[in-house]
């Protein structure tokens, strides 16, 4: 709200000055003739001013931290000649809480002192004169506030000051939908790095899958969603609502007779679900009160019994497990007028009909007798019968009989895996005698020229990665991520290539990425994903190294390991979590991705041959892993540990340049990768968790997540950081180039820690060698004009290892 604006409050703000001849209230206008409405005073030339001005009653509005905006002019002393004793260049502001208007009156010393203002901009006489009026902007903020409302009051004690603006204003998290979920209005709370949880509500028509929760920061942002709704049944997600079926849109009329219309439509644009059935509804022009309803579960149907050369009007609307959408608008079409005809003619279309009839029943007879033939007695020359006579259908004995229920089929057989009802379990494709199959069960197959193909934005193991966007019918085009498999491909590794959607195809989780689906059907083949803006988390943490609050990168891991929760739950072990193999979006949403069969074990950059035979990626793999290639959820925590590692690290490499031979002996040995700098030991501590030797005394990824929500309720537990001591007894020694001996010179330092930037602005002031590199504080840096937080990190964290000047392994937990 604006108490005092000089452009808007014209009339008597009723705020009390005294004594009476200090703040005056000034109505002026401007170089522009505009009005402005200013309380000035300026008794400079006096001394032992106590000029007080107190303001109305300003009601919080259940806000317990407030914001004071003052936009004022202030005199320069200086260019009063004989003043400089008496003339002040400050003023100072208070307030006093009260739950009414008593507080009115009050002695001066129960006010609560805000702050001494002053002025950055100073005008003299000559500027005034010339209309150049430097105005000052401060702002300030109280709290925490327990009562209702307060008071502000203005202190001069001898300045030439004019208030033309007083703001008081609160911060809020304003009303969101997200993730389905409606979250409120929220006032921020009263200590600077509070985090308020809130719990969101899901919107019309859907329902919760995880309790939907978010966190206003102190700032007014929404932080670290958190859980998520789901449309009900049949409803589909669009711009954070569910609707039920869309209109049909196009109806055509087919063959009209004098007593019938036949018509035909097309599905809704976007028919959100499964439609189970269409109603049609029509009547004879201007005949709307008595009305036909037919209900179909074809996009066709025939409307007999009419009146000939009748005009008749229709609407069509879907259904859906969600209920009826809207009828289309009307359609009108006209029978056709009364014709002679002969007998015979007449005739005709009932024999026509009467020998399809007989031929359709026929068929389906031999059909049950040759079916039940092959079933019950084998695959012998019934089976080829079927085969010479119905060559388009593809025949499996011994599984048609599931498919004749699919009920059945889906609550409990599902190639020859046991499914309970309501339990996701993950199926390996592996278990597929034919990888084809896998693939169209888990993956929607789509048309190529629904896609297009903007840029290629990087190389996967199988060919090239792009960015383009998908169009579906029905739905608006959207930005996608599409892998292609290169020209010249084995039947290997298009049966790998397309495993890895088969997996991802089963996956339904706001912390997995998602798939859209597959081309197989043309070339290239392709599997289509949503598009994540940031790209891979280790090189977006890189290209913004130190540019997040602790509360957004605990929020980055508590994404990830709700994402490995699901996988655990689901009975995958993903075995290559690393930072690499996390995308992130444009609102820091981090999800798992990279779910390659053989990549893992063999193609992997990362990865080292083990005595055992395969590919391993060594510095996110446990050791039991290593050694005895047991892979499990344990293992899959121990890798989460290194991603927290990474990430609080801003993309750092595990082990720094250690050999990979020399991380297996140092892990198996007992040490352990030292803290990041910075970093909360309550986070550090986690990592050691995951990082247990046994993997049963590892927390599990749901404890995991349950840790991370206390530490996010609760962001004073992220104030107390692991400490230098700590750090250095768990320092991997020679793990990354440090110590003054390790380079020849301060540039070739700074180049290896990719700082070279600053070189020149080293050695010019003074720190040639790197003995005097070795004492820089970060005041230092800063007064060397290292400005970025990141690269003071950067820096600071070599120096602390080169006085560590630690040799020859590691020092133990």
């Amino acid at each position: 709200m604006n108490l005092l604006d000089s452009r808007t409050v014209m009339g008597d703000l009723g705020w009390i000055a005294y004594p009476k001849n200090g703040w005056e209230e000034i109505g002026e206008v401007d170089e522009n003739y505009a009005p402005i409405h200013t309380y000035q005073v300026c008794k400079v030339m006096e001394q032992n001013q106590n000029n007080w001005l107190l303001t109305s009653w300003i009601s919080n509005e259940g806000a317990s931290r407030i914001f004071i905006e003052l936009k004022f002019t202030l005199r320069d002393c200086n260019s009063l000649p004989g003043g400089l004793g008496t003339c002040k260049e400050t003023f100072n502001m208070y307030y006093f809480e009260s739950d009414d208007e008593d507080g009115r009156n009050i002695r001066e010393n129960q006010y609560i002192k805000i702050d001494t203002i002053a002025a950055d901009e100073s005008f003299t006489e000559l500027d005034l004169g010339d209309r150049v009026m430097k105005l000052n902007t401060e702002v300030r903020d109280v709290g925490p506030l327990t009562k209702k409302g307060f008071y502000l009051a203005f202190q001069d004690v001898g300045a030439c000051i004019a208030l033309v603006s007083v703001r008081v204003y609160y911060k809020k998290c304003p009303s969101v939908i997200r993730n389905l979920a409606r979250f409120p209005d929220t006032i921020t709370g009263a200590d600077s790095s509070q985090l308020l949880e809130v719990s969101g509500v899901c919107v019309n028509h859907s329902v919760t899958d995880e309790a939907p929760k978010m966190h206003c920061s102190a700032e007014g942002e929404w932080l670290v969603p958190i859980g998520k709704c789901l449309c009900k049944a049949g409803y589909e997600e669009k711009n954070n609502t569910c609707q039920a079926p869309s209109p049909v849109s196009s109806v055509k009329k087919g063959k009209i007779t004098k007593n019938s219309i036949s018509l035909s439509w097309q599905e809704p644009d976007r028919p959100n679900g499964i439609i189970l059935e269409y109603e049609i509804k029509y009547f004879e022009k201007d005949q709307e009160t008595s009305y036909t309803i037919i209900k179909s579960k074809e996009t066709a149907i025939t409307a007999d019994g009419l009146k000939p050369g009748s005009a008749y009007v229709f609407q069509i609307r879907a259904r859906t497990a969600a209920g009826y959408g809207g009828f289309s608008r009307r359609f009108e079409f006209e029978t056709s007028p009364v014709l002679a005809a002969s007998s015979d003619q007449s005739q005709i279309p009932i024999i026509v009909v009467s020998v399809t009839v007989g031929v359709i029943l026929l068929a389906v007879v031999i059909g049950f007798l040759l079916s039940g033939s092959c079933c019950d007695h084998g695959c012998g020359w019934a089976s080829s019968l079927r085969a010479v006579a119905y060559p388009s259908l593809i025949w499996r004995c011994g599984y048609s009989k599931a498919k004749q229920d699919p009920e059945e089929e889906k609550m409990h057989f599902h190639n020859g895996h046991i499914k309970l009802p309501g339990v996701r379990t993950y199926i390996d494709p592996h278990t597929y005698e034919d990888p084809n199959q896998a693939v169209h069960e888990f993956a929607k197959e789509i048309e190529a020229s629904c896609i297009t193909i903007e840029r290629v934005i990087g190389a996967g193991e199988f060919g090239e990665v792009c960015s383009g966007r998908l169009k579906l019918q029905g739905k608006r085009e959207f930005p996608v991520a599409i892998k292609t498999l290169k020209v010249g491909y084995t039947e290997k590794q298009r049966r790998d290539f397309l495993g890895e959607a088969s997996i991802m195809g089963q996956f339904d989780h706001p912390n997995i990425i998602h798939l859209e689906g597959v081309v197989t059907k043309s070339k290239p083949v392709m599997i289509v994903t949503e598009y994540m803006e940031n790209g891979s988390l280790d090189t977006f943490l890189k290209k913004n190294d130190g540019q997040f609050t602790v509360i957004q990168l605990v929020g980055m891991l508590r994404g990830i390991a709700s994402g490995m929760k699901y996988l655990s739950d689901m009975g995958y072990v993903h075995r290559d979590l690393a930072a690499r193999n996390i995308l992130i979006n444009s609102n820091l949403v981090c999800k798992v991705s990279d779910f390659g069969l053989s990549r893992v074990l063999e193609d992997d950059p990362e990865a080292a041959y083990t005595t055992r035979g395969g590919k391993i990626p060594i510095r996110w793999t446990a050791p039991e892993a290593i050694a005895f290639r047991k892979f499990t959820s344990a293992s899959d925590v121990w890798s989460y540990g290194i991603v927290m590692w990474e990430v609080m690290s801003y993309g750092e490499r595990p082990y720094w340049e250690m050999t990979n031979q020399d991380v297996i002996k140092a892990v198996e040995e007992g040490y352990r990768l030292p803290s990041p700098m910075d970093c909360p030991a309550a986070l550090y501590q986690l990592m050691l968790d995951c990082w247990q030797k046994d993997r049963n005394s590892r927390p599990k990824f749901d404890e995991i997540v349950s840790m991370l929500d206390k530490l996010i309720r609760n962001p004073s537990s992220l104030k107390t950081l692991v400490n230098a001591s700590s750090r250095v007894s768990n320092l991997l020694v020679e793990h990354s180039p440090v110590g003054s001996g390790a380079y020849r010179s301060v540039g070739e330092w700074l180049e290896a820690i990719k700082m070279g930037r600053y070189t020149e602005i080293f050695m010019e002031n003074g720190y040639s060698s790197m003995d005097s590199v070795a004492q820089v504080t970060l005041e230092d840096l800063r007064r060397l004009g290292v400005t970025l937080v990141g690269h003071q990190k950067k820096i600071m964290n070599s120096l602390q290892e080169m006085k560590v000047q630690l040799v020859n392994g590691m020092v133990p937990l």
